[in-house]
């Protein structure tokens, strides 16, 4: 049975508002009089100004302490073999992210930022797989993993509120607790399937052009994985006219309860007024859905980096974002946007430090 729904999400949405632009524009004002060239920290001023629209404030807060939130859900659809591993890796990556064994736990220490984990959809007993260490996982499930999207819808519509509330109420929790800086991190055996679904059906991009390796599948596999993804939006009415239908409809059909729960925490950071960082491919459909349900989230978001599975870069086109980090990942866990943090750290911390022309004593060029 569905949690029951809160209207958590719905209320965030309605709260979400335009950032600042006074606060955007005096930043900029402010850049241009630091003692530098014009325009010559590139990306980092923009940053910087972007940080200070979503906070109203010149200069901005420095973005710490970040929070990532990892949401895990399993995949019917693993029963297709899109994917090389067994569908129990997904309780077990959640076990390893409590102990603070994996990739994500060893950059978010880096970082310092904190790693709440949270079940919206995983198949297995977790408590038996997690152990001592349970009380260090927040259990939200909604569904013990989706249906197999290729043959019947992934989820009910109340399944995906409830995960679209779980994100939401996340997002406050986690910004109510002090976390300054959201951070979009996942675990689903499968979950790129759904992502590239999910992403052909909001982009109109054919599957073909969205659907990546994952965890690493040879050609015929990808191939395989590429029919999968057709038949899926086939079974729906059709990649164009199921994107017609709004994003809950996709997320419903072929998306996943991560996917929905990410959407959800996007827009739940946005009403919080933070900054939230963006993963790669299964944070981007994720984004793609929240901002077709509410588009006032985008300037609250940074894309953290490009992710080497094709639909991650069809999102940031089709979205008109720019990574701040191409490094050749496609991990997932919220590797990529954790990475980004110090980026943005420095794009705050050059605004509150560097000294004006004015203060410096140093003559500024003419203009």
């Amino acid at each position: 049975m569905p949690r029951r729904v809160t209207g958590a999400y719905e209320q965030a949405r309605a709260r979400v508002r335009p950032v600042d632009g006074d606060a955007a524009r005096s930043a900029r004002e402010h850049h241009d009089r630091l003692t530098k060239p014009r325009g010559s920290l590139g990306r980092l001023e923009d940053l910087g100004v972007q940080l200070a629209a979503i906070a109203g404030a010149d200069p901005p807060p420095i973005p710490v302490p970040a929070a990532i939130a990892v949401f895990a859900g399993d995949h019917g659809v693993v029963a297709e073999g899109v994917t090389p591993w067994p569908q129990e890796v997904t309780a077990q990556m959640v076990a390893n992210f409590v102990a603070g064994g994996a990739a994500i736990n060893c950059l978010a220490r880096n970082a310092g930022a904190t790693v709440t984990v949270i079940d919206v959809g995983v198949a297995a007993d977790l408590d038996a797989v997690v152990g001592a260490s349970a009380g260090l996982l927040q259990h939200r499930r909604v569904r013990a993993g989706t249906a197999n999207l290729a043959r019947e819808a992934a989820m009910a519509d109340a399944e995906v509120d409830a995960a679209l509330d779980t994100g939401a109420d996340v997002a406050a929790e986690l910004v109510g607790a002090g976390a300054a800086a959201l951070v979009t991190g996942e675990m689903g055996i499968g979950n790129t399937t759904a992502a590239a679904a999910v992403i052909a059906a909001l982009t109109g991009r054919p599957a073909a052009a969205v659907t990546g390796r994952g965890t690493g599948i040879d050609d015929a596999q990808l191939a395989h994985k590429v029919e999968v993804v057709e038949r899926a939006l086939t079974r729906a009415g059709g990649a164009d006219v199921l994107g017609r239908l709004g994003a809950r409809r996709v997320l419903a059909e072929v998306g996943g309860l991560e996917l929905a729960a990410l959407a959800g925490f996007i827009v739940g950071g946005a009403a919080a007024r933070v900054p939230v960082v963006i993963d790669g491919v299964i944070a981007g459909a994720a984004l793609l859905a929240a901002a077709h349900d509410c588009p006032a989230v985008l300037p609250y978001v940074i894309a953290g980096h490009r992710s080497t599975e094709p639909g991650a870069s069809v999102v940031l086109e089709h979205l008109g974002l720019e990574p701040v980090l191409d490094l050749g990942l496609r991990l997932g866990e919220g590797s990529g946007a954790c990475l980004a943090l110090g980026v943005l750290h420095a794009a705050a911390r050059l605004l509150h430090e560097m000294a004006t022309f004015d203060a410096a004593g140093v003559t500024e060029k003419e203009r």
